[in-house]
């Protein structure tokens, strides 16, 4: 048999990859690049960042900006096509989240942007001696021996978990394993593992025979029956909804995640709708997923 061709060598090296995406990003979203932007982002002088702008005008993007004498700078044409990035508000977000965590852990860096603040959840504990092994043992397919509490049993416990996934809820994070105690799978945080795990045997549960998270869900929602037609045409403008409703598709075992993450509380019904504004339309679809009844972690 013929051997298959090599993939095709990525043209673009990968420094130059991030400053692309950081010219498209700054552009589109701030409205004026100067040379500052990428001197400050990647440590390189004036000239050098002069190039890569004029790089990208010339090989990728022509028609996507253009130099404002009064600005000072350049800015997006009203044809502006990104090349780099999809041009979503969450690549800006997610641009500042990046200078806000170098500008706290780094302070002499000038990293932070005038007009902009973001700010940072809390870090939850996580230490490297439990992440590692956790991964380790989902790479592998094997069991691990942590000793673990829950609010159910807040005094640590020996337990044997069987780890296909770990996860990143936005606030926390955990895995996703099977649990010889109990029989099912079931979430662990890993802030709550109070020993470096040891990882044993091989595992006989994997992620195929998790039906939670096997499981697509669509998650529909919408606003607020209780407000005015003024303020749901108003709320579904704020969150991007197409005939009234935005879906959000997930695995069963993350619909309270996604829930939570938008703070949205199925037993506030009688809270004031101006509160959480959007509401869950199929509720028969997800309630069976929600934490609430599921057994404590």
């Amino acid at each position: 048999m013929a051997n298959p061709k090599p993939a095709s060598p990525w043209p673009l090296r990968w420094d130059l990859l991030l400053r692309y995406r950081l010219i498209e990003v700054i552009s589109l979203w701030e409205g004026r690049l100067t040379t500052n932007h990428l001197m400050r982002a990647f440590g390189i002088g004036r000239q050098q960042a002069s190039k890569d702008i004029n790089t990208y005008l010339a090989e990728h993007g022509p028609d996507n900006l253009v130099y404002d004498r009064f600005l000072k700078g350049y800015k997006p044409t009203t044809t502006f096509d990104p090349k780099f990035t999809r041009g979503v508000a969450d690549e800006y977000l997610h641009m500042m989240h990046t200078r806000e965590d170098l500008a706290c852990r780094f302070e002499e860096l000038a990293v932070r942007e005038l007009n902009t603040e973001v700010l940072l959840p809390p870090a939850r504990d996580l230490r490297p001696n439990i992440l590692r092994p956790i991964l380790q043992a989902c790479r592998e397919q094997k069991r691990v021996e942590i000793e673990y509490a829950s609010l159910a049993n807040p005094e640590p416990e020996y337990r044997v978990i069987q780890p296909h996934t770990v996860v990143h809820s936005g606030y926390r994070w955990h895995v996703r394993a099977w649990c010889e105690k109990n029989s099912d799978f079931r979430d662990f945080v890993l802030s709550r593992i109070s020993d470096e795990p040891e990882i044993v045997l091989p595992a006989e549960k994997t992620a195929a025979d998790d039906a939670a998270w096997q499981t697509e869900v669509a998650i529909k929602l919408v606003p607020d029956p209780r407000l005015s037609e003024a303020q749901q045409q108003l709320v579904a403008r704020d969150y991007g909804m197409e005939n009234g409703t935005l879906t959000i598709t997930t695995r069963g075992a993350l619909v309270s995640y996604i829930l939570q993450q938008l703070r949205v509380d199925p037993s506030t019904a009688k809270s004031p709708p101006e509160a959480q504004q959007i509401v869950v339309s199929n509720t028969q679809e997800t309630d069976p997923w929600l934490l609430t009844n599921m057994p404590l972690r």
